[in-house]
């Protein structure tokens, strides 16, 4: 498990911290975050584009000309689309661009671009900004001490809670601040370096265990032992099913020879 240094926002050291293997340490898959990243792209676009045709265009009702006789064109509507003023052929129309994208391939996007980051050396961990008010000084100074003033663009990625060290930073043009639930392949990949305070560091969940199903062969198995009673208590039943009928011989037997 690869580790890296934690620092103070005064940029002093403050011990290591662990770097999961299955979030920072895999293989990227550019196909797939081809796919994830042009999927949120094109959720981001409104759809609301609109043009109208020639139907939809006031005027153009009578004939401009008649049809012979005037050495021009033949034309059925001052609204056509080769007329200035008139409809548009093929235009755009508002239209939703969203696509879905499987859950695990958008996680896979993410731990793909934070390897790909981390292979680089581009991953900071900071211990805690501590900043008691909002100040966008303050975050201009801990970038600095941080050795980050001409790293390009920067993300950071804060706990939800600290709201203080979000607003400082928010002002910074190259700086972009998101809660740790909002991580996403797009911002990491278009950031140079990924910031993380160490409470927002993120850590694979541990699998899920599936319960265990019993098989066909170990319910077949099963099914004679729990079958083997009824037969012995059967077996018992006409046992004395024939000794009851046998006692019921010897009875009548006995009263006909006292007759």
């Amino acid at each position: 498990m690869a580790s890296v240094d934690v620092k103070t926002a005064a940029g002093k050291s403050a011990g290591k911290a662990d770097l999961d293997d299955h979030i920072f340490g895999i293989e990227p898959n550019l196909a797939v975050m081809h796919q994830v990243v042009t999927a949120q792209l094109a959720s981001r676009r409104a759809g609301t584009h609109s043009t109208k045709t020639r139907a939809e265009r006031r005027g153009g009702g009578a004939k401009p000309w008649r049809q012979k006789g005037t050495g021009r064109a033949r034309q059925g509507s001052s609204r056509s689309p080769q007329w200035r003023g008139g409809g548009i052929a093929h235009g755009p129309k508002p239209r939703d661009y969203s696509q879905k994208t499987p859950k695990k391939m958008i996680k896979l996007a993410l731990r793909s671009a934070l390897s790909d980051r981390a292979a680089d050396g581009k991953v900071m961990v900071i211990d805690a900004f501590n900043f008691d008010a909002p100040k966008t000084s303050h975050a201009v100074k801990a970038i600095s001490d941080l050795g980050l003033e001409n790293e390009g663009r920067i993300l950071i990625v804060l706990d939800l809670e600290d709201a203080n060290t979000a607003l400082s930073f928010r002002n910074i043009p190259n700086v972009h601040v998101l809660p740790s639930g909002e991580l996403n392949a797009y911002d990491v990949l278009v950031s140079d370096t990924v910031v993380f305070s160490k409470n927002a560091l993120p850590v694979a969940d541990a699998p899920k265990v599936k319960p265990v199903k019993k098989s066909a062969a170990a319910k077949a198995a099963a099914a004679p032992a729990d079958a083997a009673p009824s037969e012995a208590s059967a077996d018992e039943d006409d046992n004395s099913a024939s000794a009851t009928d046998a006692g019921v011989a010897d009875a009548s037997g006995a009263e006909s020879e006292e007759e």
